[in-house]
C-alpha cells in the first residue's frame, strides 16, 4: 500500500469542494486504498484555513478533523526541518512526510518536487497525477 503525505490545500480542497483528485485522494484513504500520513501541524493548519477562506464555523470544524483523523493516521514528526525558503509553513508537510516514511507527496505546488527530493519521495501533483 502506498503511503501518502499531502499538503494541506490538498486536503482542504478535498474537504471542501468534495469532488475531484483531492476528495478521491480522502476517499481512498477513508476506504483503505492508500495510507495518507498527517500531522498535528498539518491539522492545525488545515483547520485555520477552513476557518478563514472558507467560513467554517468553530462548531463545524470538529466534524471536518473528524474527516482528518479517520481517514490518516496521525504522525508526530521526528525531524525538524527548515529546507522550504520560500514558504517556511511547507515544512511541516516534508516533516511529516519523512517521519511516516511516505512514497508520495502530493501538492498543487510547484516545490513539490523539490520536496520530493529531499524526502526521497517521489511526487505527485493534484492536478497531473493519474494514480488516483
Amino acid at each position: 500500500m502506498e503511503k501518502i503525505t499531502a499538503d494541506t490545500n490538498v486536503l482542504v480542497s478535498g474537504l471542501v469542494y468534495r469532488r475531484g483528485k483531492p476528495f478521491e485522494l480522502i476517499r481512498m484513504a477513508l476506504e483503505g486504498e492508500i495510507s495518507l500520513a498527517i500531522s498535528q501541524p498539518i491539522i492545525d493548519e488545515a483547520l485555520e484555513v477552513l476557518a478563514r477562506k472558507f467560513g467554517i464555523t468553530q462548531e463545524e470544524l470538529p466534524a471536518y478533523e473528524a474527516v482528518l483523523r479517520q481517514a490518516a493516521r496521525t504522525v508526530t514528526p521526528s525531524v525538524s526541518l527548515q529546507v522550504v525558503k520560500a514558504d517556511p509553513d511547507d515544512n511541516k508537510i516534508l516533516e511529516c512526510a519523512v517521519s511516516a516514511g511516505s512514497d508520495y507527496i502530493v501538492s498543487g505546488d510547484k516545490a513539490c518536487c523539490a520536496w520530493a527530493a529531499m524526502t526521497r519521495s517521489a511526487s505527485l501533483t493534484s492536478r497531473t497525477s493519474s494514480m488516483w
